[in-house]
């Protein structure tokens, strides 16, 4: 189900836009001129693009962004400044994976942005709706570490991603590759904050963001 088209423009964001190219930045003489404003229409007609294009995405991510394995990622309520981001990190190869790069370069850079609006459009259904024992824990932690950076309430931003309600099988092994650095995944600041969990409070966080109901 998609959220109403009011509530999906406080997330969806001028980069965004101007990164599919609907949205004109230069003057026609060339100059510098600020860029318009997001436009509704527009803003549905990107999440219209993307609906069209995502069953490339829906055999992994599922048709409503809440993935059908516990490794994949939700896209569901991503913020799309933050998915775009990761899409076209694919596109380019930037970010590796061979199925993803693939896939990506066959997208129109609009139909990348298409993909991003759509999947922000979503509602998430928390992955672990029933919260455990290690809830007040995990929240505990993830204030003290995590909130700085990827929001109070595990919204994310543009250059974080939403872990509110995700996979916790995806939040451990992403958890674990930043614990002891790999080429998958190296980032200096999250391997600082995993460092700073510790391994023995990981299952804590786990539970508090994959129980995270934020619609």
């Amino acid at each position: 189900m998609a959220r109403p088209i009011s509530h999906r423009l406080r997330h969806v964001t001028l980069a965004t836009l101007l990164a599919s190219g609907a949205l004109i930045a230069v003057a026609a003489d060339g100059s510098d001129a600020r860029p318009a404003p997001p436009d509704l229409a527009e803003l549905k007609s990107l999440v219209e693009t993307g609906r069209s294009v995502a069953s490339f995405c829906a055999n992994c991510h599922g048709a409503a962004g809440i993935s059908k394995y516990p490794d994949v990622p939700n896209l569901a309520g991503q913020n799309p400044g933050y998915l775009l981001r990761q899409v076209e990190a694919f596109a380019s190869g930037q970010r590796k994976s061979e199925f993803m790069n693939g896939l990506m370069k066959l997208l129109s850079p609009r139909e990348r942005a298409g993909i991003a609006n759509y999947y922000a459009s979503l509602n998430v259904v928390p992955s672990m709706p029933k919260p455990a024992s290690g809830v007040a824990g995990g929240a505990a932690r993830f204030e003290q570490i995590c909130a700085r950076c990827h929001g109070d309430d595990a919204l994310g931003d543009e250059k974080h991603p939403r872990l509110a309600g995700q996979k916790p099988e995806y939040l451990r092994i992403n958890m674990e590759r930043y614990y002891t650095p790999t080429k998958v995944r190296f980032y200096a600041p999250m391997t600082a904050a995993m460092t700073r969990l510790g391994r023995d409070n990981m299952e804590d966080m786990i539970q508090y963001l994959s129980s995270l109901d934020t619609n």
